[in-house]
């Protein structure tokens, strides 16, 4: 993993489970992560956002209160333009495949499946930074583009001006 600088990144850990939480502050830390707040439910976690300057949030699937995926829904669907473009990580140990494609469709920006290293959350992290994806919003979507790449059509763009 290529070395990134994340001294200036600020993280808001939504974790309900406080040993987890203190290891993935650990492992920000490791990282060079030095604004960590932590959030044990989602009403904490709202509350932290409200009060803005938090850059990622890290979100556990089964966070108390409200799960991760519906959390997400609310903050890409919210009035409050302060927060609703935050980066967004979830967390979750057993996500089926129709798991994360809900979650991607609520709005993540990235997805970790337990059990994860510091350098797979180095490696988020450096991908948030290093090429953020436009907000994309329209009547069933609002999040950030789930296109990761941009691939040419291979022909004469023959659509109408």
């Amino acid at each position: 993993m290529a070395s990134q600088d994340f001294a200036d990144l600020s993280v808001l850990v939504a974790e309900s489970n406080t040993q987890m939480a203190d290891l993935l502050s650990q492992m920000l830390r490791g990282l060079g992560v030095r604004k960590i707040q932590i959030a044990a439910d989602a009403v904490a976690a709202s509350g932290s956002l409200r009060r803005g300057g938090v850059d990622v949030l890290m979100i556990d699937e089964a966070l108390k209160g409200l799960d991760g995926t519906t959390f997400t829904r609310r903050l890409r669907r919210s009035e409050d333009e302060t927060h609703r473009h935050v980066a967004v990580v979830m967390m979750a140990s057993h996500p089926s495949a129709a798991a994360i494609t809900k979650a991607r469709d609520a709005g993540i920006t990235e997805f970790l499946r337990r059990p994860f290293s510091a350098a797979q959350i180095g490696e988020k992290l450096g991908a948030i930074m290093k090429a953020p994806r436009a907000f994309v919003e329209t009547e069933s979507y609002a999040g950030p583009d789930r296109r990761r790449r941009s691939a040419g059509i291979g022909g004469d763009d023959r659509r109408a001006s």
